[in-house]
């Protein structure tokens, strides 16, 4: 029956977008994650009556009738919101306020992107994310330092002894993208670009309409806890409803086989 293979691609739907809610959920309180949602796309109609048909009486009809054959997920699509920033006191936490990402280079010799602030020196002195990955342009900060300021603008400066005077040491640059919907997640807080999200231009922030870096401060997730819950309830409903349908067709199949 048609009517079971509709329930059945809806049932499937709504359990890819509770798998992606329940993502969502779990990454609360990731640093700088950007929740996603499950985009969806009807599929193709059984013509039945066409529209604008000659009815018996020689009338135009003003509906036609077609008859839907369920629904398919078509994509996640992330969406790229500001979310909240966290004062953590951290002088190597850095948020960006606005547009753009930070660049990390891979062990590949690739660049993902990423708007996890959360940085740390490795043994040389360089300035690296959570997992050991270089920052982009790499900057280096001196042994002696005795205090690092991260401006604005993305300076970076460096107070050592015997000196009033800040030494700047590097400077960071953001990277932005045409559609940074359409770039891809690859995990670790991380994104590459793709054919979608069209070539990375980077730029000094605070210029060129890129973000501005905020120091000692963290950018939270912008997922909304309370409306991920509402849209899990949500989809729990129609997974039921789905889940009844397929139930009410497979006896009512059952009892036509037994009626013939």
């Amino acid at each position: 029956m048609l009517s079971l293979w509709i329930a059945k691609t809806g049932l499937d739907g709504q359990n890819t977008r509770l798998g992606v809610i329940s993502n969502n959920l779990a990454n609360s309180s990731t640093t700088g994650y950007k929740r996603s949602r499950a985009v969806f796309n009807d599929l193709l109609y059984q013509n039945l009556r066409q529209v604008g048909a000659q009815s018996s009486q020689s009338t135009e009809i003003p509906t036609g009738m077609y008859l839907g054959t369920g629904v398919r997920v078509v994509g996640t699509q992330k969406i790229h919101q500001q979310g909240n920033l966290l004062n953590t006191g951290n002088s190597l936490d850095m948020a960006i306020q606005g547009r753009g990402f930070l660049q990390i280079l891979q062990p590949d010799g690739s660049i993902s992107y990423t708007r996890d602030g959360s940085l740390q020196l490795d043994s040389t002195g360089q300035i690296v994310n959570i997992n050991g990955f270089v920052l982009q342009p790499a900057i280096t900060i001196p042994n002696d330092a005795v205090s690092v300021t991260i401006g604005n603008d993305g300076t970076v400066s460096v107070l050592q002894p015997a000196s009033t005077t800040p030494t700047q040491v590097g400077t960071i640059q953001l990277a932005d993208f045409v559609n940074p919907t359409g770039l891809e997640p690859v995990g670790d807080n991380m994104f590459r670009q793709s054919v979608a999200s069209g070539t990375a231009t980077t730029s000094n922030p605070g210029l060129n309409g890129f973000g501005t870096v905020i120091q000692g401060s963290l950018e939270t997730s912008n997922v909304n806890v309370v409306e991920e819950l509402v849209s899990m309830i949500e989809t729990q409903r129609a997974y039921e409803m789905n889940a009844k349908a397929i139930e009410t067709a497979d006896q009512m199949l059952a009892y036509l086989t037994q009626t013939l």
